[in-house]
C-alpha cells in the first residue's frame, strides 16, 4: 500500500509539474516574426517621461503635433491609434501608440517628411523643454489577436507587462512558444469586449510583448480577471507561459482627450 501511494504521489507531482515544461520548438527557416505577425502594419509605441510641472503644456503640445501629421495624413500613411496618461505605474507619463500601414518603407518616408517640416521641428523643440527622458520602440501586432477597434465613452486600460518597460519580457527565443499559448488563451478574454491589443517588439527592447486590455473600471477589471479564471483551461494557458516570463509589470493608463479610442 506505501508503495502504491507514493506512487501515486509522483505521478500527481508529475502531471503538475508537467504544466511547467515549455514545448520544443522545432527549427524553421521562417523568421519569428513573419510566422506571428503582419510585418506590413508596424506599430511605434513613444513612451514620454514628463516633467511634473509640464504636463499641461506637454498635452497641448502633443494635440498640436497629432493634428499636424492628421494634416498630412494621405503622404505619412500612419495614424494615431491611442494616446494615455499613466494613472497607476510610472506617474508624469504618457503612451502614444502610432500605425504605419507599408511597412518600414513607410515609416522611413514619415521620418523624411516631418523632419523637413519646419513646423513639426518647431513642435519637437518646444516640447523637449517638457521631457525629462523619452523611448522609442516598433512592435508587430500577433495575428491571433482581436483587429485593434476604437472605444467609445469613458475606459481605462491595463498595459500588462513583463518586463522592464510597458511590456512582458520574454527568455530568448520563446516568443513562439508564448504565440502557440495565447493563441488558445485569448479565446478565455474574449467575451466582454476586453483585449484592446497585442504586441511583440520588432526593434527597441526585445523580447518584450505588450497586452493592453480595456475596462469599464477598476471594479470592472477587478471582476473580468476573476471571472477568466474561473473558465476551465484558463489556468493551464497561464502556466505554461509563466516559465517564459523574465519580468512583469503592468500600468493603468487613461486615454488623453485627442485619443482616437476613449
Amino acid at each position: 500500500l506505501r508503495s502504491l501511494s507514493t506512487t501515486a504521489s509522483c505521478r500527481d507531482s508529475e502531471s503538475w509539474f508537467s504544466k511547467l515544461l515549455v514545448r520544443k520548438i522545432e527549427p524553421t527557416k521562417e523568421s519569428h516574426s513573419r510566422m506571428l505577425s503582419d510585418k506590413e502594419i508596424i506599430y511605434a509605441l513613444h513612451t514620454h517621461n514628463v516633467r511634473p510641472d509640464s504636463m499641461g503644456a506637454y498635452l497641448e503640445n502633443y494635440k498640436n503635433t497629432v493634428g499636424l501629421i492628421n494634416d498630412k495624413k494621405s503622404s505619412l500613411s500612419c495614424n494615431l491609434v491611442a494616446s494615455w496618461t499613466v494613472q497607476v505605474g510610472d506617474m508624469d507619463q504618457c503612451l502614444h501608440l502610432w500605425k504605419y500601414t507599408g511597412g518600414f518603407e513607410k515609416i522611413d518616408q514619415a521620418k523624411e517628411d516631418l523632419w523637413n517640416d519646419p513646423e513639426y521641428l518647431k513642435l519637437m523643440n518646444e516640447r523637449s523643454k517638457f521631457l525629462r527622458s523619452r523611448h522609442l520602440q516598433y512592435l508587430l501586432a500577433f495575428s491571433y489577436w482581436p483587429q485593434i477597434e476604437s472605444r467609445e465613452g469613458k475606459h481605462i486600460y491595463e498595459m500588462r507587462q513583463v518586463g522592464n518597460i510597458d511590456s512582458y519580457r520574454l527568455t530568448p527565443g520563446t516568443m513562439i512558444e508564448w504565440g502557440n499559448n495565447w493563441a488558445r488563451a485569448i479565446n478565455f478574454r474574449k467575451h466582454n469586449n476586453e483585449a484592446f491589443a497585442g504586441f511583440f517588439s520588432q526593434i527597441g527592447r526585445l523580447y518584450n510583448v505588450h497586452h493592453i486590455w480595456c475596462y469599464k473600471s477598476l471594479q470592472d477589471r477587478k471582476e473580468t480577471r476573476e471571472a477568466a479564471w474561473r473558465s476551465p483551461g484558463w489556468d493551464e494557458c497561464v502556466a505554461y507561459t509563466v516559465p517564459l516570463i523574465r519580468e512583469m509589470h503592468c500600468r493603468v493608463l487613461a486615454p488623453t482627450e485627442f485619443s482616437p479610442t476613449q
